[in-house]
């Protein structure tokens, strides 16, 4: 079982709960955006609706395995199996053709693969022809080598849009294919939900091996299990991968055969199809199942590293996964157990951290996890504080209440907790413009962008002249590049002033991000990057790629090289000349709003 790759150096209650809820999850992404970014105010974004809301996709878990009571009368299957042999064979040919027609899908009700994704322009994902006409094979490779997760959170949330949208299969690479690698780099990004997905948007029938290979990380890492059922027998005829291998006991056991799933797994035990951890972890699956008489304890000595596998079936059957395995896993892989259903809140908190930091959460979605961690009642006393803060923060009698919450999740002050100031973000942006001291303030901007309320951060405008000593340069900066028009003095002089005031490395941030978003004239941004060391010109294969691609008003391709050109995990080592290309292609090609908020990330964050 192969683990996604990541970069080093950038980068149950009841088992049946566990098969119930991640199909729950599917029914539409989550969107990170505020109501109204982006666009006007009279026309606020609608909220992402489901893609295929009237059926769920072919080949997918529409609903729980749910097996029979013990003391429910059940027709004799056998029986009735015989009657309509009998009734069939009474029947001609044609006739009989013609009855099974009635239970076949229509052609018309077939999902094409000329046309992928969950996402419409109407539920805020792109254009059909977003990715223009770029080979398939050369988008299919940037995604492979696209070491995930990537350095901006805002980049991650706009990549997500991008590989979701129901975009137009580029020309040189089958459809299903094409669906993979898009699934296969959400993984990577900690996109478990996201994946699967993707996997639910192709008909499956339609499958390709490589399309089965990526199903099986996409359900482990959803930590679904009985999600694979559904596709093993069409798996099975491509693929010799051992864990489909191991599908032909767990999915009879979860379907109540005992007998069948007993008799397969001591084959695939003779076989040596799976062994030590992986083949227990199997066995307690498989143990879970109806009617089931195997009792497995599940050891951890000896094991050197976390798999797929071992992930997604521990995670499925709530075992726990010791901590310093973890460590030989990527970051996304506690973004996937963000959501793991089996788990409890306190179990999935390290996760949710991380998955608000790489853009798999939104602020209502950590606010929602901290509540809901409140309610249980058995957070430690440290998390308790965290949520008393919170709870101070979005309810506290005065505004001086409600910062004085927002200080504890920003820790310090100068260099505020990224995740503290996603999780205040819907608290700042509720607060009026208040007396405030400077790196408050800046704090308050800074937390609203990280939620997209840039609009609520712009009234903050008229605070500025009111504003000295420390962080009165970095709440101006913020507003700078984070607002939706220029709501502060963006002259060639007061640029200058911050470079001073803040030390190159930021400094060259800031003028690249105003570059790129043309708030300098061409001559005053091309003179602060010459005295600055800050390099326009498109020097680098990448930086010509992005440049055509926003040329060509491909919104998607540039979503994508947006990524390319950021991958890593430290802001300090993205050059900032990557910044400027990054922000010029995504204004050039109306998608502003994101190019904003990166600049802002990037203010943030160094």
């Amino acid at each position: 079982m192969r683990w996604p790759r990541a970069n080093a150096k950038w980068a149950l209650g009841s088992f049946a709960l566990a098969l119930t809820l991640p199909v729950v999850a599917q029914q539409a992404p989550e969107s990170l955006l505020p109501p109204g970014f982006g666009d006007a105010p009279e026309a606020p974004a609608a909220a992402p609706q489901p893609a295929r809301p009237a059926q769920p996709a072919p080949g997918s878990p529409a609903a729980p395995m749910v097996q029979p009571l013990p003391d429910q009368g059940l027709p004799d299957l056998s029986l009735a199996a015989d009657a309509t042999n009998a009734a069939e064979a009474e029947l001609t040919p044609e006739e009989l053709a013609a009855q099974k027609a009635k239970y076949d899908l229509p052609d018309t009700a077939r999902r094409s693969l000329d046309r992928i994704g969950p996402l419409t322009p109407q539920t805020r994902g792109f254009e059909p022809d977003a990715f223009g006409r770029e080979s398939g094979q050369y988008l299919a490779a940037l995604m492979r080598q696209t070491h995930a997760p990537i350095v901006s959170r805002w980049a991650s949330i706009l990549l997500r849009r991008a590989l979701l949208s129901a975009t137009d299969t580029p020309r040189g690479i089958d459809g299903a294919d094409w669906a993979a690698e898009r699934a296969w780099l959400l993984l990577r990004m900690g996109e478990a939900d996201s994946a699967r997905l993707m996997m639910q948007s192709v008909d499956s029938d339609r499958y390709s091996p490589r399309l089965y290979a990526i199903a099986m990380q996409t359900y482990l890492a959803s930590a679904d299990p009985a999600g694979l059922c559904p596709l093993s027998e069409g798996a099975l005829r491509f693929s010799k991968e051992p864990g489909w291998d191991m599908t032909r006991a767990i999915c009879p056991a979860l379907s109540g055969d005992q007998g069948m799933a007993s008799g397969a797994l001591n084959q695939a035990q003779r076989r040596g199809v799976v062994r030590g951890i992986d083949y227990r972890l199997a066995e307690k699956v498989v143990g879970t199942g109806f009617n089931a008489r195997r009792s497995v304890k599940i050891e951890w000595d000896g094991v050197d590293r976390l798999t797929a596998w071992r992930y997604g079936l521990a995670t499925a059957l709530n075992v726990e996964i010791p901590e310093d395995l973890y460590a030989t896993a990527g970051q996304h892989v506690r973004a996937w157990e963000a959501r793991a259903p089996a788990l409890t809140a306190l179990r999935r908190q390290p996760g949710v951290d991380i998955a608000a930091r790489l853009g798999v959460f939104s602020n209502a979605a950590l606010v929602g996890f901290y509540g809901q961690l409140g309610s249980d009642g058995d957070a430690p006393a440290d998390i308790a504080d965290k949520i008393e803060a919170l709870r101070a923060a979005y309810a506290g009698a005065t505004v001086a209440d409600r910062i004085g919450g927002m200080q504890s999740w920003w820790q310090d002050g100068a260099k505020p907790d990224y995740v503290g100031l996603i999780a205040t973000a819907r608290a700042a942006a509720a607060l009026p413009v208040a007396q405030a001291s400077a790196q408050d303030a800046a704090n308050l901007v800074a937390a609203m962008l990280t939620a997209g309320y840039d609009r609520n951060a712009a009234r903050w405008a008229q605070a500025i002249g009111r504003l000295d000593g420390e962080g009165a340069s970095q709440f101006w900066a913020l507003l700078a590049v984070g607002a939706p028009s220029p709501v502060v003095d963006i002259s060639s002089g007061r640029v200058s002033s911050y470079v001073g005031e803040v030390g190159p490395e930021k400094g060259r941030m800031l003028i690249a991000a105003l570059a790129g978003l043309a708030r300098l004239s061409p001559q005053d941004g091309a003179a602060l990057a010459q005295d600055n060391g800050v390099a326009l010109a498109p020097n680098s294969r990448w930086a010509r790629a992005i440049g055509a691609a926003a040329q060509r008003g491909e919104k998607a391709t540039v979503a994508l090289l947006v990524a390319v050109g950021m991958q890593g995990q430290d802001w300090t080592h993205l050059p900032p000349a990557h910044l400027y290309h990054v922000v010029a292609a995504l204004h050039r090609v109306g998608l502003d709003p994101e190019a904003r908020m990166i600049a802002a990330e990037a203010i943030s964050r160094i």
